[in-house]
């Protein structure tokens, strides 16, 4: 009987963050945009006093699969909603983009506590390497992405050599040296089209142009951005269903001992050198896919857009819904990517705010929104 209260509880907690969703998107006001979130930040507080999150998180891990689909179903609906507005769908598909890279990021910090300072790198690796491939090859954009992601991971394999020699805040100096390097050699690099950046062709699969609107008869037309969003939603549902496995996993397991304490997992046998590639190499992969379609959906990229401020940005993300957490990451990307879109007053103090958010959590919610929970090989069993 409580199970099926609780899962009332969390179908209704899904309709009401899919209304908040479409009222923030959709709503112009700052001062409407500024009461929404007060109004939200106190149902938040109201339901965490009330027991109501902790029933929403048994809903969750008690009717997984029925649970993530009402979530699927929800994401559907909004993308209905502004299947017309071109700026509204631009940003959703920026936000499963971003969530796409963090996820990946969440594989590395989250479950390895391999820290990356260079996420914008290797998302940058993924844009220019669609960038290139686009202008110079007949290749179809799926493959370009698979390569994208490919290329970002074989790129990070020789980045993790010098860090498995160092440990702590050592590895993390080497990462935001590859970060400023890279962001450097695409400065003074002309081929890859210097400072000025380049231009990047955008999808056609079987075709079918993605950067043409939709038209259904001779009334209806749909935003090019739907195409887009399709394509970016697949990926997210891809890298979530990806971290998933890996978690309930012996892969996970492993990468799990390796975080908490790399000496005793050596003395039980466990190779700490090959899980840190392997966390490193899977997480730079789903960076360099998402930054792929990033590219091809922009249709232009310059080195502005890799700064070591946009690694922070990707950090901020990952820190601010928990580490470890899917659910937590899809929150912190929509509140960082989708906020300063809103609040245009912030815009040019979204890196502060990003610093300090973090600073914030570290201190006082370090386990970041939506915390990681205990491990669970088999959903929804009780023991």
């Amino acid at each position: 009987m409580d199970t099926s209260k609780d899962m009332l509880i969390g179908l209704v907690a899904i309709v009401l963050g899919s209304i908040f969703t479409i009222t923030f998107i959709a709503i112009e006001s700052e001062t409407g945009i500024i009461g929404l979130i007060a109004l939200s930040g106190a149902a938040v507080v109201l339901a965490s006093r009330t027991g109501i999150s902790e029933r929403i998180s048994n809903a969750f891990s008690s009717n997984e699969s029925m649970m993530n689909s009402a979530v699927l179903v929800a994401v559907l609906v909004i993308i209905f909603w502004f299947r017309e507005d071109h700026f509204s769908l631009l940003m959703i598909a920026t936000v499963m983009l971003y969530l796409t890279a963090c996820l990946g990021l969440n594989i590395q910090l989250g479950y390895t506590g391999v820290v990356n300072f260079s996420g914008a790198a290797f998302f940058g690796i993924g844009c220019y390497t669609a960038a290139v491939l686009n202008q110079n090859t007949g290749l179809s954009p799926l493959i370009v992405l698979v390569i994208g992601g490919i290329m970002a991971a074989l790129i990070g394999s020789i980045l993790i050599l010098p860090m498995l020699r160092t440990r702590g805040h050592y590895a993390a100096v080497v990462t935001i040296a590859f970060a400023i390097l890279f962001k450097t050699f695409l400065e003074v690099n002309d081929t890859l089209g210097g400072a000025q950046g380049l231009k990047v062709p955008g999808m056609e699969i079987l075709g079918w142009d993605f950067n043409s609107n939709i038209e259904i008869g001779d009334e209806i037309e749909l935003s090019f951005y739907l195409n887009y969003v399709a394509i970016a939603l697949v990926l997210s549902v891809l890298a979530f269903i990806l971290m998933r496995r890996v978690e309930r996993s012996w892969i996970g397991l492993n990468l799990d001992a390796v975080r908490l304490d790399e000496t005793v997992a050596a003395c039980f046998g466990i190779s700490i050198k090959r899980w840190k590639v392997t966390a490193f190499t899977m997480g730079n992969f789903l960076i360099g896919m998402s930054g792929a379609v990033f590219a091809m959906m922009l249709g232009f990229i310059a080195p502005s857009n890799f700064a070591f401020s946009d690694s922070l940005m990707l950090l901020s993300i990952v820190l601010l819904g928990g580490m470890g957490s899917p659910w937590g990451t899809v929150v912190a990307a929509g509140l960082v990517i989708l906020l300063p879109e809103k609040l245009q007053v912030i815009q040019e103090y979204r890196f502060l705010l990003f610093a300090v958010v973090v600073i914030l959590i570290l201190v006082f919610k370090p386990q970041g929104l939506l915390p990681r929970g205990l491990r669970a090989y088999i959903p929804g069993w009780r023991g």
